[in-house]
């Protein structure tokens, strides 16, 4: 989800246009369901929220423009650019499966790109958040979507370190899972402890890991993100599962650090480099990660 030229990165499939025909007909269908539900809801409430453009030009609730204009927005967009999303149609299915059921609802995304225009107006009514490693693409990214929420993070890990941080995770005691948090949890490396104040505050639905980068030594790695979605899952206070979504499952760290926070126990689909794991909140300090 950000700007370089590897693969796992930018996902160009052999006829782009196959992938983005598919997703402007998902976008279609969804806007085609507010539509429906506006008018023969008994609720008066549309269930897509009008938006309007605020601050720096970020679209917020309330209004008097289209509930349908972020999702307007979408179609065009992918109907007239030849960069697609890099999940596959297949693995997008497995998220739009959730969202339909879900939304709205809170949502947040690790990264920032072609396909983040397509996450906010699946849940268009509800409150979608890219969190992004790099500032410079950040800035790249809203000039071209100002309706888009993001904002930039900054890694204490890097690659490098993946098999140093889960022995650290082990024999540091603010790290293990009856003690774990994320704000100001300055000795454990694995715990994104300097956040937006809103991921903290707001209990997210659904969790979308596909960045940071993880492909070069140097690379911040997906270790914080997948361990910080696992301690907030588990912290949830409100009922039902958190759905997490963790992409490039293909490569070992993702791998072992998923099987490892995420937990196998907890995977309930899988579609080419995706997993899809839906976690319990717990209040029994007694048992592990998994």
């Amino acid at each position: 989800m950000q700007k370089n030229n590897n693969n796992n990165r930018r996902f160009s499939p052999e006829r782009p246009w196959c992938v983005g025909v598919a997703v402007v007909g998902l976008l279609v269908g969804a806007m085609l369901m507010t539509v429906f539900a506006s008018r023969w809801s008994a609720d008066t409430t549309p269930i897509f929220c009008k938006t309007l453009f605020g601050p720096a030009g970020k679209i917020i609730a309330g209004g008097d423009s289209n509930p349908t204009e972020l999702q307007l927005l979408s179609i065009v967009h992918y109907a007239t650019s030849r960069t697609v999303p890099q999940q596959n149609i297949d693995e997008i299915k497995v998220t739009l499966d959730v969202l339909k059921v879900l939304s709205p609802c809170n949502f947040l995304v690790y990264g920032l790109g072609h396909d983040s225009l397509m996450w906010a107006s699946l849940n268009a009514r509800g409150s979608t958040l890219f969190l992004e490693e790099d500032p410079s693409w950040v800035k790249k990214i809203l000039e071209g979507a100002p309706y888009l929420r993001a904002e930039p993070v900054k890694y204490r890990t890097q690659l490098s370190e993946a098999e140093e941080l889960l022995n650290m995770y082990r024999s540091e005691p603010d790290c293990w899972h009856d003690r774990s948090f994320l704000k100001g949890n300055e000795r454990c490396k694995l715990a994104l402890n300097m956040l937006p104040e809103e991921v903290y505050e707001k209990e997210w639905d659904l969790i979308m890991i596909d960045a940071p980068r993880g492909y070069f030594p140097a690379a911040p790695g997906r270790m914080a993100a997948i361990y910080s979605a696992a301690v907030m899952a588990r912290n949830r206070k409100k009922s039902g599962v958190t759905h997490v979504f963790l992409h490039d499952v293909d490569r070992k760290v993702e791998k072992v650090y998923a099987e490892m926070f995420l937990c196998r126990k907890n995977l309930v689909k899988g579609v080419g480099r995706l997993w899809h794991f839906e976690i319990p909140p717990t209040n029994d300090v007694t048992k592990g990660f998994c």
